[in-house]
C-alpha cells in the first residue's frame, strides 16, 4: 500500500514551518538567529536556547535501547500528541472514520471529537478479545484508522497478536498498536513487524514503566512515510530541552527499571491472588499490565470506602463490558497490603 494515497490532501501541500534550528545544522559559538536571550537563563543549563526540533540524541539512545532506527521514531508530548497527529494528518474532518474498540483507552474518541472525524466503535467480545467479524463490517472506504490497545486499558489482557496480523494484512488504512504496557506483558512487542507493515503504528510511552508520567513523553514508531508526515505537521518544538534531558539520563538506568518490571509483575500476581479470596470480590480478571481490573459485589460503595480510607482506584463500573468493576493499579509492596486490610474489612 502507499502511505501517500491516505495523507490528507492539504497535508500533502503543506509547507512546514522552518525553525532557525531546521535552517542550520553544525557547529558555531554565537547564534544571532533565533531570538533567545544571549545573556543565559536564571537555570544551570543552557535552556534559552531552542531545543533540537528533531531530538535526534534522544532518539539515538532510544534507538539502542528498542532497536527502531531515528528515521523511524516520532516523540511527542506523551503519546496523545502522536494520537491527535494521526487525526489531523490522515483523517478528513467530516468525511472518514476511524475504528475503536471499547473498553479501550478514552483518548481516541476525544481526539477523533477534536477533529470532527466519526469515532465508529465495535465493542471487545465477552472475553475481551476482537471481534473480528464486527470489525471487518465495519470498515469502508472512509475507514483510516484502526486502535487497538494492547495490552489493553481498562481490561488489562492482551489482544490475540494473530488477530491483529489478519487486520495489519488486511486492512488499507493505518493500524495503530498501543503498546503504553507492552513492559509487563507476555506477548512480544511488535516492534519486530514494522518493517513487515508499511501500515502499522506501534505507540509506547514514558509514563509507565520508565516512571515519567510527569515528563509527558511519547513514542511513536512506523515506516519513514508516515514518520515524516507527523514530524511535518508536529509543533517546532513540541519536546523540551528539559524533558529531553532528564529522559536521556533515564535511559543510562534501564537495570533499575528491569527491576521495578520484574516487582510489579510479582506483586501483581501476589495481588491478583489475594483479591480473588476476599468475599466482595467476584472475579479478577487477567492482566498483562501494571494493573488489574477486579469486579466487586458494589462498586461505588467499595470505591467510596477506599477514598475515605485515602486510597484512590479507578471506578470503571459504567464502561462497556466493566460493569461492576474497579481497576487497580498495581502499587508497592506496602501499598498493597494496605488495601488488602481496608477490603478485609469491607462487608
Amino acid at each position: 500500500m502507499d502511505i501517500n494515497d491516505l495523507v490528507r490532501e492539504n497535508i500533502k501541500n503543506l509547507k512546514p514551518y522552518s525553525t532557525a534550528r531546521d535552517e542550520f545544522k553544525g557547529q558555531a559559538s554565537v547564534f544571532l538567529d533565533a531570538n533567545e536571550n544571549s545573556y543565559g537563563s536564571p537555570l544551570p543549563a543552557n535552556y534559552n536556547r531552542y531545543p533540537d526540533p528533531l531530538q535526534l540524541d534522544l532518539k539515538d539512545a532510544i534507538s539502542k535501547i528498542k532497536g527502531v532506527p531515528i528515521e523511524n521514531t516520532f516523540l511527542g508530548n506523551g503519546s496523545d500528541e502522536a494520537i491527535d497527529l494521526l487525526f489531523r494528518a490522515f483523517c478528513n474532518p467530516g468525511k472518514d472514520n476511524v475504528i475503536v474498540l471499547p473498553p479501550t483507552y478514552g483518548m481516541y474518541e476525544v481526539s477523533a471529537n477534536i477533529n470532527d472525524v466519526e469515532i465508529r466503535k465495535v465493542s471487545l467480545l465477552p472475553n475481551f478479545q476482537l471481534d473480528m467479524e464486527k470489525i471487518a463490517e465495519t470498515i469502508d472506504q472512509n475507514t483510516k484508522l484502526i486502535f487497538i490497545c494492547s495490552p489493553n486499558n481498562p481490561t488489562g489482557n492482551s489482544i490475540n497478536r494473530e488477530d491483529i496480523e489478519t487486520i495489519l494484512t488486511n486492512f488499507k488504512g493505518l493500524v495503530v498498536v498501543d503498546e503504553a504496557y507492552i513492559n509487563y506483558a507476555r506477548q512480544k512487542t511488535f516492534i519486530q513487524e514494522l518493517t513487515e507493515y508499511a501500515n502499522l503504528v506501534i505507540l509506547q510511552t514514558f509514563s509507565k514503566a520508565w516512571g515519567l508520567a510527569a515528563l509527558r513523553l511519547g513514542m511513536a514508531f512506523s515506516s519513514r512515510k508516515v514518520i515524516d508526515i507527523l514530524n511535518k505537521i508536529k509543533p517546532p518544538y513540541n519536546i523540551n530541552q528539559a524533558t529531553q534531558d532528564l529522559a536521556f539520563e533515564a535511559l543510562k538506568n534501564i537495570s533499575q527499571v528491569n527491576d521495578w518490571i520484574k516487582e510489579s509483575v510479582a506483586e501483581r500476581q501476589r495481588l491478583s491472588d489475594a483479591l480473588i479470596d476476599l468475599k466482595i470480590v467476584t472475579k479478577v480478571y487477567p492482566s498483562d499490565a501494571n494493573f488489574i481490573l477486579v469486579e466487586v459485589t458494589n462498586a461505588l460503595q467499595i470505591y467510596d470506602t477506599l477514598v475515605n480510607q485515602g486510597i484512590i482506584v479507578r471506578d470503571r463500573s459504567k464502561v462497556t463490558l466493566c460493569e461492576g468493576c474497579l481497576r487497580i493499579t498495581v502499587g508497592t509492596k506496602e501499598e498493597n497490603d494496605y488495601l488488602l486490610n481496608v477490603l478485609k474489612n469491607i462487608s
